[in-house]
């Protein structure tokens, strides 16, 4: 056996296909957020909000990997000293939360998840704020620089939740300002299991598009086998 096999049997262990949705028992709204609130109570740091497939030491890999794409998520950069005003929608426990906050941002997180959100605020720093909130109810007083959300919109499993969250999150957006998305790089939508279902490319340009976006692009992981990446638009209208 390789000293890769392990790491390449583990990357899609969280997205075994159970079919379509039509056929597929899907959790509601109200499951899935006690099934992450037990998640990030009983699953180790990273891998409650990454791959549960993976243990610690990959899941390390992964989330440097998936940071170094938010240097491209947020653009140009600014005065070191300003920062930007960013928002992590669905922070889980804080982890690009704090590294954002460390880059100079000033940086918002929520999480529907009251255990993860009580981690977060113990280890909070300068710059960071965390708040207990669906993407659907966060109203801030002021827009973002940009906006980004990893790993979540595909664990929302109702059609409708989905294209209002993100389409919520696309109103907190400045003019000018960026928002990333964190989903698989896939031509159709797809269940996975109870709690994940990945949407196609096309679905995601044409909601960004029809709320003032222009796509700039999917920026892929590049990691093992993970198929996914984040849609990155920027607001033009």
């Amino acid at each position: 056996m390789s000293a890769t096999t392990p790491q390449r049997r583990f990357a899609l262990s969280e997205q075994s296909s159970v079919g379509d949705s039509a056929a597929t028992q899907t959790l509601s709204a109200a499951q899935s957020r006690v099934y992450w609130d037990r998640r990030h109570a009983t699953t180790g740091a990273l891998a409650s909000g990454g791959n549960i497939g993976f243990d610690e030491p990959t899941n390390a890999m992964l989330y440097a990997v998936r940071a170094a794409r938010l240097v491209t998520a947020l653009g140009p950069g600014t005065d070191p000293g300003a920062g930007r005003r960013v928002l992590d929608a669905g922070c889980g426990k804080g982890y690009y939360t704090r590294l954002l906050a460390e880059f100079g941002h000033r940086v918002d997180g929520i999480d529907t998840s009251a255990h993860a959100i009580g981690e977060c605020r113990a280890l909070a720093g300068p710059r960071q704020s965390y708040h207990v909130s669906a993407l659907t109810d966060w109203s801030p007083p002021y827009l973002y620089d940009a906006i980004v959300s990893i790993d979540v919109l595909y664990h929302l499993m109702d059609d409708a939740e989905w294209e209002a969250s993100i389409r919520h999150l696309a109103t907190l957006v400045r003019l000018g300002g960026r928002i990333g998305l964190v989903d698989h790089d896939r031509d159709e939508d797809r269940v996975w299991r109870d709690y994940q279902k990945t949407r196609s490319n096309g679905r995601y340009r044409e909601v960004l598009e029809s709320c003032g976006f222009a796509v700039i692009g999917f920026i892929r992981n590049d990691f093992t086998d993970d198929p996914s990446g984040m849609h990155l638009a920027v607001r033009v209208s």
